[in-house]
C-alpha cells in the first residue's frame, strides 16, 4: 500500500517521491491521519476502508472549491485513491500553530468574502459528500427552506429513524419551518458546512487556513452558527466577520436550528447522548413560535 501511495504522489508531482518516515497524526474520529515524508517534502495523509474513497473525492473537490473562490487558505490536494483494502487522500502539509487575535480576525474578514461568493444555480451542490462519514444530499434547490427541511433535518430524521429513534416533535419542528424563518431570504453562498474548531486553523506564519470541508452553497449562518456549537472561536474571529458582513436579525434563533442538523448528525454517527440533546433543541426551537 505504500508504495502505491508513493508512485501516486510521484506522478501527481512531477518527481519521485519513496516514503522514508511515516508518524500517526490527529486526523479526527473518522480516518487515520499520518504525516508521509521522503526526507525533503512532507504530505498529510488520511486512510480509510477502499469503499469511502469517494468521501475522499468529495472533500478534496470541496478543497478545490473553496481554492478556486480565492478567499481563504485550504491545504491543497495532492492525490487519492485505493490501494489494497484501503482508501487515501494525500494533501499538502501545513505546519499549523495556534494564532494570535490579528490572525483570527483574518480569518473573520475572509470567511466574510468567501460567505459573498453565490452560486447562480440555487442552494446545493453540483455533487452529493458527506459530512463526518454521513452521506449529505446536495440537490440544486430554489429555496432555502425546502433545501434545509428536506435535505438536512429530514434526511437526517430519516437516519436516526433507522437506529430506531423517533423523536416525538420532529413532524412539528418540520411543519414550523416557515415560522421560524418567516421574512428570512437568504442568498446561496459557499460555505464549508462543517466549520467547528478542529477544522479551522493558523499556520505558524500567521495564515488562516480552513480543513476538512463538507462544502455546499448554503445559508452563510450555518458556518457561524457552527463555529459556537463545540465552545467557539476567539473573539477576534466574529470582530472581524462581523465587521466585514454584519449577521441579520433573528440569527439568534437560526442558529439554533442550524446547529440541530449537527447534533443529529453527531447522534447517527457516535448515538449517545446527542439523542436528549436534540430533543431540547427541539423543545427550545417550538418554544420559541
Amino acid at each position: 500500500m505504500w508504495n502505491a501511495i508513493a508512485e501516486h504522489i510521484s506522478q501527481k508531482i512531477g518527481q519521485r517521491f519513496a516514503i522514508c518516515d511515516r508518524r500517526s497524526v490527529g486526523g479526527g474520529s473518522i480516518n487515520q491521519a499520518y504525516a508521509i515524508a521522503d526526507g525533503e517534502k512532507t504530505f498529510f495523509l488520511k486512510l480509510n476502508q477502499a469503499s469511502q474513497v469517494t468521501m475522499f473525492e468529495q472533500e478534496a473537490l470541496g478543497l478545490q472549491e473553496i481554492a478556486k473562490s480565492q478567499t481563504m487558505r485550504v491545504p491543497d490536494p495532492i492525490c487519492w485513491g485505493t490501494a489494497d483494502s484501503s482508501a487515501y487522500q494525500v494533501m499538502e502539509w501545513l505546519n499549523l500553530g495556534h494564532g494570535d487575535a490579528a490572525s483570527w480576525q483574518t480569518m473573520g474578514r475572509q470567511l466574510a468574502a468567501m460567505h459573498r461568493v453565490e452560486s447562480a444555480h440555487g442552494f446545493g451542490w453540483w455533487q452529493n459528500n458527506t459530512i463526518g462519514s454521513t452521506p449529505q444530499p446536495n440537490p440544486w434547490t430554489a429555496e432555502w427552506l425546502s433545501f434545509y427541511r428536506e435535505y438536512r433535518l429530514r434526511y437526517q430524521f430519516q437516519l436516526a429513524h433507522r437506529r430506531g429513534q423517533h423523536f416525538p416533535q420532529e413532524s412539528e419542528l418540520l411543519a414550523a419551518l416557515p415560522k421560524l424563518l418567516s421574512g428570512y431570504d437568504p442568498r446561496p453562498v459557499l460555505v464549508h458546512g462543517d466549520l467547528w474548531s478542529g477544522n479551522a486553523a493558523v499556520t505558524t506564519e500567521g495564515e488562516p487556513v480552513l480543513l476538512d470541508p463538507a462544502v455546499y452553497y448554503g445559508d452563510r449562518e450555518v458556518d457561524i452558527a457552527m463555529t459556537e456549537l463545540f465552545g467557539g472561536f476567539p473573539a477576534a474571529f466574529y470582530q472581524g466577520y462581523k465587521a466585514a458582513y454584519p449577521l441579520d436579525p433573528g440569527y439568534s434563533r437560526r442558529k439554533l436550528l442550524y446547529n440541530l442538523y449537527h447534533i443529529l448528525n453527531h447522534f447517527n454517527l457516535f448515538g449517545g447522548s446527542y439523542s436528549a440533546q436534540a430533543s431540547r433543541m427541539i423543545d427550545q426551537l417550538l418554544a420559541t413560535l
